[in-house]
């Protein structure tokens, strides 16, 4: 089966700037979420990837194809840009259905199209509204609407949720997530991890145009054997629970917060303390409340990865 994105150690420099360096990768349909901070080289990754730059080294396949020698694998890909082009003598209306009149959609189709793709981005209501009176969020959502318009089957998304409000990201990381669920094929990428982390658990982190790690982030983090794994718990009888673990041979550090009758645990051996865990709550009757992994979010990941380059020098 061919794979709907793949690539090859590319590299991309602006003159002496690196934008990316020997990346290879693969994308297949779902989520993955791009991490990294800003500059980090995900606007360049995304663009090399819809074909927009031409690599400086490695070669880019969609659906098996380059999309610089065969052109018709635009159609299977939506793009929504980190920037900002837009006629704002337009409506949104008028754009998308310019848009998709130019990509060779009739007239009646064109019409059929724009109208579902306001409505899935929630602005419907508003269709003869110029775009030079939008807000912040309302340009971002018209970028999904034009990226969606044709209904591809890549959408690659920089940055969508820059500039909009509490709503309209919940709205938004929905139809992502929807989008993927559908069987597209979708990256997003952003900076801000926890929301990343509460939609997908596949992900690709890069810094300084490197790709650090790029998998499930549990698979991920499980890699990180040279750092401690954290657990998390909470239990009527802290301090007991606490004796316990201190005793078992796996776990390197226990912390007490008695205002919250919670643990923390510190060990190189995770499943084997999950594993204790388990036998101590049977054979003591201890009621567990709450027990959660600080260490299994995008956040933790990128914070050892990112140390740890550091710390070898690179």
């Amino acid at each position: 089966m061919t794979l709907p994105v793949a690539l090859h150690d590319v590299s991309k420099w602006y003159g002496e700037v690196l934008g990316i360096n020997g990346i290879t990768v693969q994308l297949t349909p779902g989520v993955t979420g791009l991490l990294g901070p800003n500059g980090a080289g995900k606007s360049t990754l995304l663009k090399v990837t819809a074909g927009l730059l031409r690599p400086s080294r490695g070669r880019v396949e969609i659906f098996g194809a380059d999309p610089w020698r065969e052109v018709e694998v635009y159609r299977r890909i939506g793009f929504c840009h980190d920037g900002d082009g837009f006629y704002d003598a337009l409506t949104g209306a008028d754009f998308l259905l310019a848009s998709l009149r130019i990509h060779g959609f009739s007239r009646q189709r064109a019409e059929a199209m724009t109208c579902a793709a306001l409505e899935q981005v929630g602005l419907a209501d508003e269709p003869r509204k110029r775009i030079g009176a939008y807000s912040k969020g309302m340009r971002q959502r018209l970028k999904l609407a034009h990226a969606i318009a044709h209904d591809p089957e890549i959408l690659l998304l920089d940055e969508p949720l820059a500039g909009m409000d509490p709503v309209g990201r919940r709205r938004t990381l929905d139809l992502v997530a929807r989008w993927g669920a559908e069987g597209k094929t979708v990256a997003i990428s952003s900076h801000i991890l926890h929301e990343i982390d509460a939609l997908t658990s596949n992900i690709m982190m890069i810094s300084h145009g490197r790709l650090l790690a790029a998998g499930d982030v549990h698979e991920v983090r499980g890699l990180l054997r040279e750092h401690p794994h954290q657990i998390y718990l909470e239990c009527a009888e802290p301090r007991a629970l606490a004796g316990r673990l201190i005793a078992v041979e796996q776990v390197r550090q226990v912390s007490l917060d008695l205002a919250r009758r919670g643990i923390l645990i510190e060990t190189f051996d995770p499943d084997a303390v999950y594993d204790r865990l388990a036998q101590v709550a049977i054979e003591d009757g201890v009621s567990i409340d709450l027990m959660t992994s600080p260490d299994d979010n995008v956040q933790a990941v990128f914070a050892y990865l990112t140390r740890s380059r550091s710390e070898d020098g690179g």
